[in-house]
């Protein structure tokens, strides 16, 4: 028999190169992770810059971007903003699918006020629908896209983020992942550690999560979006069949509603421990068409859940018809205290 004291320093040899290995595999890990969570922790509270150039042409949705939107937003406490870009409009249909360089430079614009006041920018693709009606007809474009805007903004801040695709829906949502996954690919060719936004399909739906196939990569923050429940959130909107039938829906913030949203919020915060991964609640909003007090206690309620599970966030939107921003008296109206307790009006 062999006696067991000859292996005891080779054992313990072993077991130390073991441990070692594992601690500096996890420091990695946690590394990785930290940039990421990092990233959306930079992102803080938000605003949606909607309604202008996710147009089909700026204007035509009565909003215009003005360089005091930004100010305004930066005073308020807001440390970013999501721009909603729709770049499919304003491109070539044939290859290579060239960006419109007038249409670049007002988004430069755009980015550069912002960045002049501090504020960090989500920069996305914003209703593409061609592309959710037919993806397989415009996959190849949408990575054209991509490839022009990561290139162009290659050597900016890390306080730009990409966000792949708005919500996407319909027939896109077969063929989600996969998309996802490519256009990824292109943006890192130039941008191998930008924060990049992605989020599930079902229009960016919490329910979707599990269907979120993310690839390997260490800088992806989730995104989801909250309208919950949509017949208040949504009543009378003009684009939504059925909804002229949810005029006077109120929310009073009663025990059963709050349950409602505490527990989707809950299993997305659930879903994004065991995935090890940030979330960022890019959007939420209440129509103007509800009743202030409501939308005021919904619009609480709702960024308070997002930031007890220390998600980013953006309210949808700045001075539209979901707005916080009264455009016509040019001021805040009551949302800001909602959404920045204690910030100034």
């Amino acid at each position: 028999m062999i006696s067991s004291n000859r292996w005891r320093p080779v054992a313990q040899a072993w077991l130390l190169s073991v441990l070692l290995l594992g601690w500096v595999g996890a420091d990695q890990s946690v590394h990785a992770e930290s940039a990421a969570f990092a990233a959306a922790k930079r992102l803080g509270p938000g605003m949606n810059l909607g309604n202008g150039l996710e147009a089909p042409r700026e204007g035509d949705w009565g909003i215009v971007l003005d360089k005091a939107d930004f100010a305004v937003i930066a005073a308020a406490g807001f440390r970013h903003i999501r721009l909603p870009v729709r770049w499919s409009g304003n491109a070539e249909q044939a290859p290579p699918y060239t960006i419109d360089p007038d249409f670049v430079e007002r988004v430069d614009w755009a980015i550069d006020h912002a960045r002049r006041h501090g504020l960090a920018v989500v920069l996305d693709v914003h209703h593409y629908q061609e592309a959710m009606a037919d993806p397989s007809s415009h996959r190849a474009r949408l990575m054209a896209l991509w490839d022009q805007i990561a290139r162009h903004y290659a050597s900016a801040p890390d306080d730009l983020y990409f966000e792949i695709l708005n919500e996407p829906n319909r027939a896109m949502d077969d063929v989600w992942n996969e998309v996802l996954a490519e256009n990824l690919a292109v943006i890192r060719q130039s941008n191998p550690t930008r924060p990049v936004v992605v989020g599930p399909r079902g229009n960016n739906s919490m329910d979707e999560l599990d269907a979120l196939e993310l690839p390997d990569d260490p800088n992806l923050i989730v995104t989801v979006h909250n309208y919950k429940p949509l017949e208040f959130s949504h009543q009378g909107a003009v684009w939504v069949e059925g909804a002229d039938a949810w005029l006077g829906r109120v929310w009073q913030g009663t025990p059963d509603e709050q349950a409602e949203l505490i527990e989707r919020f809950e299993a997305v915060d659930a879903w994004a421990r065991e995935h090890r991964v940030p979330i960022y609640l890019g959007e939420f909003g209440a129509i103007a068409k509800a009743d202030m007090a409501s939308r005021w206690r919904w619009t609480n309620f709702v960024r308070n859940q997002a930031e007890r599970r220390g998600w980013a966030w953006a309210y949808w939107e700045f001075r539209s018809g979901f707005g916080a921003f009264d455009l016509s008296e040019g001021r805040w109206n009551p949302l800001l205290s909602a959404l920045m307790p204690g910030a100034p009006g």
